[in-house]
């Protein structure tokens, strides 16, 4: 009896002081998570409770942002372990960083920073008693990888290994399809070997240099004669202009075109144009040709290749081929209207990806043919013939590019020249239309596109050898008032004076809706009375935009890479 109530005690105190640990730690962990959420991802400090160590590394005191460090340093000796990648009876040489060798756990210091503040009533509790007590806690740290990292390696590297396997597919002649046998072979199973590394490297590895066998599996050719067969239709198609381009660009095009061509997706495949048409460089078909890399036009390698995948968007829409991914240009370009543009950026990963969400193959033909470059999608009609499509652009909003007025000596005074075209800024929907036997059933937003406008800098001269009219237009260039400069040009030296210069007019405006013109019909039949007054224009009438039509669009300044534009 004396024996039970001792129980009874002992678990009632224990209840107890569970029971306000639990108030106080369920106060932790709600502080601890609250603070895992709003932390920087540059910055962590919190302070890891002491008694702690992760693995061999005593992290006690220390903040979180701290700890991190330590560990990072410490797998940096991993870097430059050598190993042996064989499969296929090829071998390719790869270094720890290549295999992306991390902590197995990558929140491991965070897990130490709420240790004793997450967990349930016991754990916490438990925690709490280690802490206290001088026990402590020691956090495993095991070798892992970064898995997606480590993916994109070894898809990176997989032709080496690789047989020359290919499906069967068509190849056009004329008007007619001609059957053509793929070839079978042996090739990397990329999903196996990923988890083959991992777990080496987790479970097996000493730490020194390794040789790890990757597996493979047979690939046979996809795509019987029969199913290819039904490929008959032309699903959408559609053309660019490109006849005035440089020849480096054109050749770029033509060089895109001929990388696409020929490709045959079947039943919910996809196809990364980037892949397709990569890497950017000589030995690969391209030439240099002009691009814009974070705001300044150079030369690249692939210069031009952004009209191949404008191009090829045109004829996915009129498919109605399922599109992943699409990215508009940072500022519009000239060869398709806004919003119906996909741009490619091997730097700044933009890329054009597509699926085919059709029952059956369809094969894509690129090709160019007096400066027109144009892309075919065949396969099998499904839709009824009285189903078409259409798309609409919508521009939302312009902004209009600043000036930026600059006095220079180099030219005569009151000459001036326009040093950067710049670029006027959109904003566009695209509009999908879908038509049963011509007449609207339905009408959709497909895509959303902003165009950065980029700002144009017009010189102004200031050379005279009279000293009084320099100073004035020197002071009248200062105000980068466009309306006093005009003032002084036209005073100083009307000889000079070029009104259009101090004009933008953007290529496009504001879609105006029927609504709206309706409304605009409407008050015109007003009295001069009721009418409202015109609105005045601006202090700095917009300048004429003339892009030329190389004129490639800028990265956006918060984007860094190069679009291989237009």
């Amino acid at each position: 009896m004396c024996f039970s109530k001792k129980i009874l005690g002992g678990v009632i105190v224990l209840s107890v002081l569970l029971t306000l640990y639990s108030a106080d730690f369920s106060c932790y962990a709600k502080s601890a998570s609250k603070q895992d959420k709003s932390v920087s991802e540059e910055t962590d400090d919190r302070l890891i409770p002491d008694g702690i160590k992760i693995g061999e590394h005593d992290v006690s005191g220390l903040s979180v942002s701290k700890a991190e460090k330590i560990i990072e340093d410490s797998f940096a000796k991993y870097d430059t372990v050598h190993f042996s990648l064989t499969a296929n009876g090829k071998s390719v040489d790869a270094t720890g960083k290549d295999l992306c060798i991390c902590p197995a756990d990558k929140r491991i210091v965070k897990r130490a920073a709420n240790y004793g503040k997450t967990g349930n009533m016991l754990e916490r509790f438990k925690a709490a008693n280690d802490i206290e007590s001088g026990r402590g806690k020691t956090f495993e740290l095991t070798l892992g990888t970064d898995k997606k990292k480590l993916k994109q390696y070894i898809k990176g590297i997989s032709k080496q290994f690789n047989d020359a396997a290919s499906d069967n597919t068509l190849v056009k002649e004329g008007n007619a399809f001609i059957f053509k046998e793929g070839k079978s072979g042996v090739v990397l199973d990329e999903k196996s070997a990923t988890q083959q590394i991992s777990d080496f490297l987790s479970q097996e590895w000493d730490g020194k240099d390794a040789t790890i066998e990757l597996p493979t599996m047979m690939k046979e050719p996809r795509g019987s004669k029969e199913e290819l067969s039904q490929i008959t239709d032309l699903l959408g198609a559609y053309s660019t202009d490109f006849s005035s381009s440089a020849a480096s660009r054109a050749n770029n095009v033509s060089n895109g075109a001929r990388l696409i061509n020929g490709t045959i997706l079947f039943p919910g495949d996809e196809f990364s144009v980037l892949d397709t048409i990569t890497p950017f460089n000589e030995e690969n078909g391209y030439q240099l040709a002009g691009s814009y890399e974070n705001g300044t036009t150079v030369e690249t390698f692939g210069g031009g290749i952004c009209q191949v995948s404008s191009t090829l968007y045109g004829a996915v829409r009129q498919a109605e081929l399922e599109v992943v991914t699409r990215s508009c240009h940072s500022m519009v370009i000239n060869y398709v209207p806004p919003s119906q543009d996909a741009a490619i950026s091997e730097s700044g990963s933009k890329d054009f990806q597509i699926k085919n969400n059709k029952k059956y193959p369809v094969l894509i033909e690129g090709y160019t043919d007096g400066g027109i470059i144009y892309f075919n999608i065949y396969g099998k009609e499904e839709d009824d013939p009285s189903h078409s499509v259409d798309y609409e652009t919508e521009i939302t909003e312009v902004k209009v590019q600043n000036t930026t007025w600059v006095a220079s000596e180099s030219l005569p005074l009151g000459q001036m020249s326009t040093s950067t075209v710049g670029h006027t800024g959109y904003k566009a929907k695209l509009w999908k239309v879908i038509y049963e036997n011509g007449e609207e059933i339905d009408r959709y937003v497909y895509n959303n596109s902003t165009y950065n406008p980029s700002n144009r800098t017009v010189v102004v001269g200031v050379a005279t050898p009279d000293a009084s009219l320099k100073g004035a237009m020197i002071n009248a260039v200062s105000t980068q008032n466009p309306d006093a400069i005009a003032a002084a040009v036209s005073t100083l030296a009307p000889g000079a004076y070029n009104p259009s210069i101090f004009t933008i007019k953007p290529k496009y405006e504001v879609t105006v809706k029927e609504e709206d013109e309706a409304a605009k019909k409407e008050e015109t039949t007003k009295g001069p009375a009721e009418q409202e007054p015109a609105p005045q224009p601006p202090v700095e009438q917009p300048a004429v935009e003339q892009p030329s039509v190389e004129q490639p669009p800028a990265e956006a300044p918060v984007v860094e890479g190069t679009e291989n534009p237009i």
